[in-house]
């Protein structure tokens, strides 16, 4: 047998620990087959490989051309113990417009990789879900239940039954969809409308849930589309309550406990404990100063992926 005696500068070590190096890392043979091939011991192939990482000889890079920091996804997702993240890294972070568009499509691909026949996938209202619709090629066969009532933008058209009937058109399941619009007058108009055959027959549905898509919002005006909605007043007395988060109309504090004020009982949508045993909740966040809102809700065991941009992600790494 060769000698095993370890040298890392002469020419010969050198070239036979290239050697070893492309058997393994390029043609995917074993330490095993490896030794038996040169004539060496596993401990020598193995002391060769580690010696030939340390001494840069070998480089190990991830290289990837599209449009997802790779580094900064699998730091934020152990920084913030997720199952995943998708940080997009190309987006211009002044455009509003093109950043939604951005985190559309890629939540788009995410669906399309992760859902699975059979699946029960509950969609939230946002523009940023409306528009995600757009880049859905293909889906899994499933069943497609809305999660809130509508609520009324001047610049957005469609309503949540469109989003739900579509995304389920596209995966060939049924879509449970219902009229209501997200804020009513009072508690009493939300508990009559929950009654409702088509609410009623939807709310069954979230118990059944597998996966679910939101979108987070900071209690911040200009931040959720819920906060522009609310009076004065409510928004006051949500935040002195403490809210910091809004995700499909609950109102969450910095540790993640929903906060119920008079605003929440006239709320049509899912609730925090139904949502919160969903096993995949994917959560969509754009804007740099939305880092307490992702905090709260992750806190609050209300996303299990999260899909936002590259200065939103530095400023949950800079918060951690």
């Amino acid at each position: 047998m060769a000698s095993e005696r370890t040298r890392t500068s002469g020419p010969a070590q050198t070239v036979l620990a290239a050697k070893i190096a492309r058997r393994f890392y390029i043609d995917g043979i074993s330490k095993r087959d490896i030794a038996a091939e040169l004539g060496l011991s596993r401990f020598k192939v193995a002391r060769t490989l580690e010696q030939a990482r340390s001494s840069g000889l070998v480089r190990i890079e991830l290289h990837y051309d599209g449009d997802i920091d790779l580094d900064l996804s699998v730091e934020l997702s152990s920084q913030l113990g997720l199952r995943r993240c998708l940080v997009v890294g190309s987006s211009p972070e002044d455009d509003e417009a093109a950043l939604r568009s951005d985190l559309a499509r890629v939540a788009a691909g995410l669906l399309e990789e992760i859902v699975e026949p059979d699946d029960v996938l509950g969609l939230s209202w946002s523009r940023t879900l409306l528009e995600m619709r757009s880049y859905l090629r293909d889906l899994a066969p499933c069943a497609v239940v809305q999660l809130t009532g509508a609520l009324s933008r001047p610049d957005v058209d469609e309503s949540s039954i469109e989003l739900v009937r579509d995304v389920a058109r596209i995966a060939g399941g049924p879509a449970y969809c219902f009229y209501a619009p997200m804020i009513v007058r009072d508690a009493q108009t939300a508990a009559s409308l929950r009654t409702q055959a088509e609410l009623a027959r939807a709310m069954a549905k979230w118990d059944e849930l597998t996966k679910a898509i939101i979108t987070l919002g900071a209690w911040k005006p200009g931040q959720s589309t819920v906060v522009d909605a609310v009076s004065a007043e409510e928004f006051e007395q949500a935040s002195a309550a403490g809210a910091v988060c809004e995700t499909a109309g609950m109102q969450l504090d910095a540790s993640g406990a929903p906060i119920g004020t008079r605003f929440s009982e006239r709320i049509i949508g899912i609730d925090p404990e139904r949502l919160r045993r969903v096993p995949e909740i994917v959560g969509i966040a754009y804007g740099a100063d939305k880092a307490a809102a992702v905090q709260a809700a992750v806190k609050g065991q209300l996303v299990t992926t999260l899909v936002t941009h590259r200065a939103l992600a530095l400023a949950l790494l800079a918060s951690a």
